[in-house]
């Protein structure tokens, strides 16, 4: 395809070196429609008959179908996904498969393809974003009055509603959703045209071919940026990262829900493996293997940033090795989604053991300062008394509902008999109905207010 200038054909180690076609063959569909597109836009044009553009067309039809059906045979000796494509049209149709690369270069012809390419794999992982939503959002519409203890520094500090804490992932993937939309967006813009970098002497309908292709954003207005441009990648990838650390977040709150030390969850079977030793052992490893799959995501990321960080304009080769990290990233963030959302429908809650946890009076050491301050006591010498009297709690080796009005008084003068009320954690759990709090009524019209979106029934499917 590109040997004219070359007397010798390349090195085997350096053919090896640069192919691509072992892992960019997955763009074979968005190379084809790109094609497809581009040859129609050069009949339109003028530039080649329509005839030639017709055989074009349908060479690459049959070209999909190859490959559809897995009896194309691709060829590391020419390189890439679009080689391969343009190679055996070539072979299929003649002398018009020479003209397809007409008033474009690989260099923008990739950048097509992984835009075409990547607005779809953004819109499958919103997809299975909505469905792990959907999941979180109906387990938490069963668990609006379940009580188990909030932390702090991995410490017990208050009691909250199990069906807040799963509303607050919903939370984090809802910006996770949002930013894969906005990454969508911005990557929404036809680089085609461009050329190598300096565009084309050819009267190509650029307009045209972004309408044809569903580019809603137009064109890139700069050739130079247009074909040495990766942002897109490094945004996806990055959204990605973020994604997995949310998910990580959930996976060790899980792992420690089910630890026999909380004992609050169990996951179901089919999302747990033994131990090769221990015949005892029900391992949560589908959390443990997403906290290390997000270490894989972010390597991704680095990778793609250190890639690009150096490279003067325009395009280089070492931008070939954007792939690799990309589909890695994408393959693995949309498995662990797959996975999890069936996980989490999987999750059977003991109420018990979690009420049982968060019924320490000392969860509800900060409802007594409250309360003092409603009686009209600056906040920092309410928090001084009320540390005083944990303190003597401690020291006297009992719970602060062992105590009686008297000794209460001795530590909050300001103590009445409603103050003995305000150790149980369903009272804690009611008073903080305000909007975005922890009372059950709030939590319901959470779960309301999620249930309300039309992804919710089709996140379910």
């Amino acid at each position: 395809m590109w040997g004219g200038r070359f007397d010798a054909p390349p090195n085997e180690l350096v053919a090896r070196l640069g192919e691509s076609v072992s892992y960019d063959r997955r763009m074979y569909a968005h190379d084809i429609r790109g094609s497809t597109a581009h040859a129609r836009m050069l009949a339109r044009t003028g530039i080649i008959p329509q005839a030639d553009a017709d055989a074009i067309v349908d060479g690459l039809a049959a070209v999909k179908a190859e490959i559809d059906a897995g009896t194309f045979v691709w060829s590391a000796a020419l390189e890439d996904v679009h080689m391969n494509i343009e190679s055996r049209l070539t072979g299929l149709i003649g002398a018009p498969g020479g003209r397809l690369h007409s008033g474009r270069s690989r260099n923008d012809q990739v950048a097509t393809d992984m835009r075409l390419y990547l607005r779809d794999e953004a819109a499958e992982v919103v997809r299975l974003l909505r469905a792990l939503q959907a999941a979180l959002v109906t387990l938490a519409g069963q668990h609006t009055d379940t009580i188990l203890p909030g932390f702090t520094h991995l410490q017990h500090a208050q009691p909250v509603v199990f069906g807040h804490v799963l509303l607050a992932y919903v939370e984090m993937l809802e910006r996770d959703v949002g930013r894969l939309t906005d990454a969508s967006r911005r990557m929404d813009v036809l680089p085609l045209g461009a050329g190598a970098m300096a565009g084309t002497t050819l009267p190509i309908d650029r307009e045209w071919v972004a309408g044809e292709l569903g580019f809603t954003g137009g064109l890139c207005r700069n050739s130079m940026d247009a074909v040495s441009d990766r942002d897109f990648v490094i945004e996806l990838v990055s959204a990605l990262s973020l994604m997995m650390m949310h998910l990580s977040r959930l996976s060790e709150d899980t792992v420690f829900w089910c630890s026999q030390e909380a004992n609050w969850v169990e996951l179901g079977d089919a999302f747990c493996t033994g131990s090769s030793i221990m015949p005892q052992k029900k391992n949560p490893d589908v959390c443990e293997l997403t906290r290390g799959k997000a270490a894989r995501v972010y390597g991704d990321l680095v990778t793609l940033l250190s890639l690009m960080k150096n490279l003067p304009l325009c395009y280089n080769r070492d931008m070939q090795e954007d792939k690799e990290p990309l589909f890695d990233a994408l393959d693995t963030a949309k498995l662990v989604l797959a996975v999890y959302a069936p996980m989490v429908a999987s999750i059977v809650v003991r109420k018990e053991r979690m009420h049982g946890a968060a019924s320490d009076a000392a969860l509800m050491a900060t409802d007594l300062a409250e309360w003092l301050v409603r009686q009209g006591l600056p906040f920092r010498q309410a928090h001084h008394r009320v540390g005083a009297l944990v303190g003597a709690a401690h020291r006297a080796g009992k719970g602060l509902e062992a105590f009686t009005l008297a000794e209460l008084r001795e530590c909050v003068p300001e103590a009445t008999e409603e103050c003995l009320g305000l150790w149980k954690p369903e009272a804690s759990v009611a008073a903080r109905d305000i909007v975005g709090g922890t009372a059950p009524a709030q939590v319901r019209a959470q779960v309301a207010f999620w249930k309300a979106q039309p992804w919710m029934a089709e996140g379910k499917e």
